[in-house]
């Protein structure tokens, strides 16, 4: 071997030991000033090194935490999900979850796992990140795993500082769709209901489980007009952004159901978050205390969502629950936040300043008794759209047994379509009827069975009403006559 081979070999083992010598010392000192040092300080010394390291490097990193104040980071969970698809033979750890009505896995990194990225030629480095917090007042916004409420997490993109206006203009917002499109393939719809016990904790208010409601506007068993009237309007809502924005009004929508019960307006909401592929928030208007309640909840909803408050009109009698809160209240005045719901405080929270928070949001109020309600609620701009949800019709009946019997005609179907004119029965009550039987005949021929009863009682009732309004006429008559009786033996007395 010659003197320059054996020389280059000596620097080389110089070189390496240097190295190697400079990395123990180093992660002994870390490892000594992690345990001893107090974490402010460990945290102001060692990024204080990177600072001075970063001076001289030309990349630039750019920290994209898991929320913006109140709301959630399009740009994190957007590189939640894109990530999820870019792991290559290095990564080492991932997270892996399927909701039982999604259709693919979910793919997402570990704590402090890299992913490299390749867009437009150009290199783009990946980390996430997730810092512990001790603090007990610290919530994770959105994890019901107390192993991760005192956790923020981050991700890190480190790339040439060159690449910036690159970045920020083509390869953030190509990552946005990227993750939108793969969401629409992949999302179940979720109904959200409220978790009181966090009503504070602005992140966890609304829990959520997976929809499996098989309501289609298919198979809704209402009028025909009244069921394409409503599809037209939803899709000409969904297609206004830019018309709404023009205009000046919040992208919202409100719809009105009211009818008997029975009648399929919980149906009809499952039908167009089905139709829309929306995320239901079910809001029992009775469990909030306040006005700020009521914002905060709307905060929390999601875009492109549905909010439902059914039988309102037994959930909005705010004067009558005012005053029995008030009665309730201690005499100190301890309890008076708690009677500061009103129906200011509902009509603000439907079109006021606050609704505009967010877009692409339907309203729905649902009702039993529509003259209830104050008409203050029912105008434009907060029930945009009312629906009346009556008994079931002929045309309603096709549908049931088309859809229970999987039969669209038979020989008995006029003399049950006479009879529901009639009989003033529920779509809910005429599929209960169908499904008791399957063979047709049997089914059929027991529909016919309850409709006559139905159609009976109503007769009988109508009678008893009419006796009951003829007996307080006969005994108002008497009472008058006594009355006259009385008046006139008075006069005789008195003269």
């Amino acid at each position: 071997m010659s003197s320059s081979a054996e020389s280059k070999m000596a620097l080389a083992k110089t070189v390496f030991s240097t190295v190697a010598s400079v990395v123990a010392t180093t992660m002994v000192v870390r490892t000594f000033a992690n345990e001893l040092l107090p974490p402010e300080l460990y945290d102001y010394l060692f990024f204080g090194l990177k600072n001075l390291f970063s001076r001289f490097s030309n990349q630039l990193t750019m920290v994209i935490d898991e929320f913006d104040g109140l709301v959630n980071n399009e740009i994190y969970e957007a590189a939640e999900m894109y990530l999820g698809n870019k792991l290559s033979t290095n990564t080492r750890r991932v997270k892996i979850s399927k909701p039982e009505k999604e259709k693919q896995f979910n793919i997402t990194l570990e704590r402090d796992e890299q992913v490299t990225d390749v867009y437009s030629g150009q290199k783009f480095q990946w980390i996430w990140l997730s810092k512990k917090v001790e603090s007990r007042d610290f919530y994770n916004p959105r994890s019901m795993n107390s192993t991760l409420r005192s956790e923020v997490r981050s991700f890190e993109l480190t790339f040439h500082k060159k690449n910036k206006e690159l970045v920020l203009n083509s390869y953030l917002p190509y990552i946005i769709g990227e993750a939108k499109l793969r969401k629409l393939e992949n999302r179940a719809i979720k109904i959200h209901t409220v978790d009181y016990q966090s009503i504070y904790n602005l992140h966890d208010i609304w829990e959520a489980i997976n929809l499996d409601h098989p309501a289609t506007f298919e198979t809704l068993a209402m009028d025909l007009e009244l069921k394409d009237k409503i599809v037209k309007d939803l899709d000409r809502f969904v297609k206004r952004k830019d018309y709404y924005r023009k205009v000046g009004k919040a992208w919202k929508r409100g719809y009105l159901m009211y009818g008997p019960p029975g009648t399929g307006k919980s149906s009809l909401v499952a039908a167009m978050a089905n139709y829309l592929n929306f995320d239901i928030y079910d809001l029992e208007l009775t469990e909030v205390m306040r006005n700020s309640d009521l914002r905060r909840l709307l905060v929390a909803t999601a875009n492109k969502s549905i909010l439902v408050v059914e039988d309102i009109d037994c959930t909005i009698d705010l004067q009558n629950n005012l005053a029995n809160r008030t009665n309730d209240s201690p005499s100190d005045g301890s309890n008076q936040q708690e009677t500061k719901v009103t129906l200011s405080g509902l009509l603000n929270f439907i079109d006021g300043l606050w609704s505009s928070c967010g877009d692409e949001r339907i309203i729905i109020f649902t009702t039993n008794h529509i003259e209830k309600l104050d008409p203050a609620l029912l105008r434009p701009g907060r029930m945009d759209m009312h629906i009346h949800l009556s008994y079931c019709t002929p045309s309603g009946f096709r549908l049931l047994a088309a859809n229970y019997l999987e039969t669209r005609e038979h020989k008995l179907f006029k003399q049950i379509e006479e009879l529901i004119e009639t009989a003033m029965v529920t779509p809910a009550e005429v599929a209960e009827q169908l499904l008791k039987e399957d063979e047709v005949d049997v089914s059929l021929n027991g529909l016919i069975s309850f409709l006559n009863v139905k159609i009976k009682e109503k007769e009988d009732a109508k009678s008893k009403k009419v006796e009951a309004t003829q007996v307080e006429t006969n005994e108002k008559k008497e009472s008058d006559e006594k009355g006259i009786e009385e008046n006139l033996e008075e006069k005789k007395i008195t003269k």
